[in-house]
């Protein structure tokens, strides 16, 4: 037998010739051959062979295709010169009408029906274990001597005509200081999976326990690890039991078949759209990834609308990226919910000023152009001028359909708890984030305050209550629009307002937001937001992420969301 620690420097040709003569006893090709490329198996009948290569290039994050065979060859000339696919996978899986019904270490028994069945060779992410290695990233089921983990999610796929399933993922634990290199390292290594798929809860990709894998070994974090995941070829095997062809192979998860290839340089490119990772949500845990270009405008807009053209202190409110990390988060949800109104002239009818309506407009069109439920909440007293300002911009084509006006009623302690969640379920949000723009927000005494110190309580429906609520609602996170420090959200800078800004000891509104970006205007945050969500999805990186590698990138669907940008009409 063989030491596993010489399989390391071992090459490709001398491993596959251990296997393919039964002299080790591994379970797995983690670490084996390192330097060298790593492929998933997929060995299918000739008939379903096109339809399959349609969904590896639908879903190329798990099916990264390194060579397709022609019907019964054996062999794979472009990955390694010697190797025969029956023989030199260290196990293989057969599957007969969906159901795996073997385990193999050899297919030439079946030599005769592998003759009408094509091969297809994917990527693996044990081809870039090696290179994390080289960067100081620890890998921890190479240090431990044991296959990675693997889970089956509840990410869809892109169906074909044969095949569908949902997305596997492999999982390693990351030290918290080493995500942003470890991304780095991967997501040019396209066809061993690239970039993490997700990074955080495995809850949000539909894993319920870390500790049983459906496919490897339990790995074992260590203190300030972080789980992150890839794409997974057993994807493809997934494919295959769903298909429920007569016959077919696969590799078993981990039992690599070993290429001649040498693993890109991890380093290699022109290194203009690096990624980036930032934290976006604390409960549940969760990272996001764009690119160091989208992240420079995201910065150049912040800086823009943080001018203080009155000169009243909002630059003091700043904190640099508070609006790239709130453009992150609501570029994740599904269903967000907007309030704006802040009652200022009440001495009038309405007492509404005309900052927050046309900035929570402009952040409505993208979102609804994204593909994301939005609804509005406002003061009871307020929702015909809201619904006629939402008339208004429907009829004007800014927004392509009339966005929900509702009202918040406290009734009684778990009023916001029901408005926020199902039933009253915190595991059932209604909406994953929540959006306050020039919205009046509670002081610290209770009352609700203007600039110039008058509380106008009376006016205001208690909309905060759903912001404090929601600080206590696993997965949903908020983000606070304001230009004076008494805006809903703006809690979280309470100490600047009071020192910087006229009347803030007494105005400052004592409610936080996770998120909060300050303006010159708020109306321009709410333009700032909208602008910052539309680079963001244009990138490709961030893009990748939230498909989590499956489907096809969006770049389709730009024309409509730059449709949807806010825009001024210009008249000679």
């Amino acid at each position: 037998m063989v030491f596993i620690g010489g399989l390391k420097t071992l090459l490709p040709r001398a491993v596959r010739s251990l296997i393919r003569t039964n002299k080790l006893s591994i379970s797995n090709t983690s670490g084996m051959a390192e330097g060298f490329k790593q492929a998933n198996v997929v060995i299918l009948h000739k008939s379903l062979a096109d339809d399959f290569e349609k969904f590896c290039q639908a879903n190329d994050g798990p099916l990264p295709l390194l060579y397709r065979s022609k019907p019964g060859e054996w062999k794979c000339p472009s990955l390694s010169s010697d190797a025969d696919i029956r023989t030199d996978c260290l196990q293989y899986k057969k599957y007969e009408n969906g159901a795996c019904t073997g385990t193999l270490t050899s297919l030439k028994e079946f030599s005769e029906q592998l003759k009408d069945m094509v091969t297809f060779y994917l990527g693996c992410s044990f081809t870039f274990e090696k290179a994390l290695q080289e960067v100081g990233i620890p890998v921890r089921n190479v240090e431990q001597k044991c296959n990675v983990s693997m889970y089956k999610t509840a990410v869809p796929c892109w169906d074909t005509e044969h095949f569908h399933c949902d997305l596997v993922a492999t999982m390693r634990p990351i030290p918290k200081d080493k995500l942003e290199a470890v991304v780095r390292t991967t997501y040019l290594m396209k066809k061993a999976h690239g970039a993490p798929i997700h990074i955080g809860n495995p809850g949000l990709l539909g894993i319920q326990d870390l500790s049983n894998p459906d496919y490897g070994d339990a790995v074992q974090a260590q203190p300030g690890d972080i789980p992150v995941f890839w794409a997974c070829g057993v994807t493809g095997a997934e494919a295959v039991s769903n298909c429920k062809s007569p016959l077919a192979f696969t590799h078993a998860p981990g039992c690599m078949f070993i290429t001649d290839l040498k693993v890109e340089d991890a380093a290699a490119g022109d290194g203009k759209d690096v990624p980036e990772v930032y934290r976006i949500c604390q409960n549940p845990l969760h990272y996001s990834i764009t690119s160091a270009a989208a992240v420079r405008k995201i910065r150049c807009l912040e800086d823009m609308v943080g001018v203080d053209p009155g000169d009243r202190g909002v630059t003091h409110l700043l904190t640099q990226d508070e609006l790239l990390k709130a453009c992150l988060s609501i570029s994740h949800a599904q269903s967000v919910l907007i309030t704006t109104g802040f009652p200022t002239h009440f001495k009038y009818e309405p007492p509404e000023e005309n900052d927050g309506p046309p900035g929570a407009i402009a952040m409505a069109a993208m979102l609804k152009a994204l593909g994301k439920n939005v609804a509005i909440v406002t003061d009871q007293r307020a929702l015909n001028l809201n619904e006629k300002i939402i008339k208004e911009a429907v009829e004007q084509g800014i927004l392509e359909t009339p966005v929900p006006i509702i009202s918040y009623h406290s009734d009684s302690v778990d009023s916001a708890l029901l408005f926020l969640c199902e039933d009253g379920n915190p595991e059932k949000p209604r909406f994953n984030h929540l959006i306050a723009i020039e919205r009046t927000g509670m002081a610290a005494d209770g009352n609700y305050y203007n600039a110039r110190k008058i509380n106008i309580k009376h006016l205001v429906d208690p909309i905060d209550e759903l912001f404090l609520a929601a600080q206590n609602i696993p997965g949903i996170t908020t983000t606070g629009i304001g230009d004076g420090g008494n805006e809903l959200g703006m809690g979280k800078v309470k100490e600047a307002v009071k020192k910087y800004i006229k009347n803030g000891d007494v105005i400052a509104c004592n409610v936080d937001a996770d998120f909060t970006v300050a303006a010159g205007v708020s109306n321009w945050g709410g333009y700032a937001v909208a602008c910052a969500l539309y680079i963001l999805n244009t990138c490709e990186i961030h893009d990748r992420y939230l498909r989590k590698a499956v489907g096809f990138p969006r770049s389709s669907a730009k024309m409509k969301w730059s449709s949807a940008l806010p825009s001024v009409a210009k008249h000679d």
